[in-house]
């Protein structure tokens, strides 16, 4: 069954590749065969992350449009927030990005968190290259944009965009170092309102002394994505900066970022939610119990 799938997503089955996406997501039988067998295929990998409420998924829907003009193909993981209860996505890819839903150049999957404390789906890698061997010019991965995920995405994406927001204001300056970090490209979104102007001086002005640290210049584009306005620039960064390639450092960065996740996701595969509420139901009555003492006895 898996040799078969390879080979009808090599061939471009969309069908094919959103079973595969199933079946690596629900852990099935054969898919760690699977995932040993997929070839070794470089395909851009670019992150959008930022805060909520930032406009990442219209800025999204808007870059799709770009890179359809330049009759490229791209595929698109949403990663939801999860339902705290059946562990399926809050949103849908059907409500987001609607337009390109039936679009024969775009493949758009919603995923859940399914708890994962850093913001990303717990199988975003296996996903991520299974869709690189699919006939795509591109893949965005869009995060949540809370907490961890936002410094995670570096360690899965070639180029991260991080969105923000004029009203963002003052908190520019006490913007985390981690974030400063990971940034390819900024995108000042919503750049119509007010002071806009003042925090792109701001952010420039932080971002300058990248340059003292030999790390690359860090682009940085004004738009309004709900006009469409400043997107063929943004997508003319992110090709340009992919254009530089990686460093070795930073390759080797995203492989180890990449081996972390999946050898301690392999580690932690015995160890079942639903299996632990029900010991911890269990036990909780007893005036004894301690969750630390819980956890050892696993």
């Amino acid at each position: 069954m898996w040799t078969h799938l390879l080979e009808e997503i090599q061939n471009g089955n969309t069908k094919a590749l959103a079973r595969a996406i199933s079946l690596i997501e629900n852990e099935h039988s054969g898919y760690d065969e699977f995932l040993q067998k997929l070839p070794s295929k470089t395909v851009p990998v670019i992150g959008i992350t930022g805060p909520p409420g930032a406009g990442k998924s219209t800025l999204v829907d808007g870059l799709i449009g770009e890179m359809i003009k330049q009759q490229k193909k791209v595929a698109v993981l949403c990663i939801d927030p999860s339902s705290p209860f059946n562990l399926g996505a809050l949103l849908g890819d059907r409500i987001r990005m609607s337009s390109w839903y039936n679009h024969p150049n775009v493949f758009i999957r919603s995923l859940a968190t399914r708890g994962s404390l850093g913001g990303l789906h717990p199988k975003i890698i296996e996903i991520t290259d299974t869709l690189k061997v699919y006939p795509v010019n591109y893949i965005i991965i869009e995060t949540v944009g809370v907490g961890q995920s936002e410094i995670e995405i570096a360690g899965l994406a070639d180029t991260t965009v991080v969105v923000v927001v004029p009203e963002a204001g003052d908190e520019i300056q006490t913007m985390k170092a981690g974030l400063m970090e990971i940034a390819d490209v900024f995108v000042v979104n919503k750049s119509d309102r007010p002071d806009a102007d003042l925090f792109v001086k701001n952010l420039r002005s932080m971002v300058a002394p990248s340059a003292i640290n030999n790390k690359p210049e860090i682009a940085i584009v004004k738009t309004i994505a709900s006009d469409k306005k400043g997107l063929e620039e943004l997508l003319e960064k992110i090709q340009l900066h992919q254009e530089k390639g990686l460093t070795s450092d930073r390759k080797l960065f995203l492989l180890a970022e990449k081996a972390y996740h999946l050898i301690q996701n392999k580690r932690m595969k015995d160890i079942n939610k639903k299996e632990l509420k029900e010991e911890i139901g269990k036990s909780i009555n007893n005036p004894s119990f301690n969750l630390y003492r819980f956890i050892l006895s696993k």
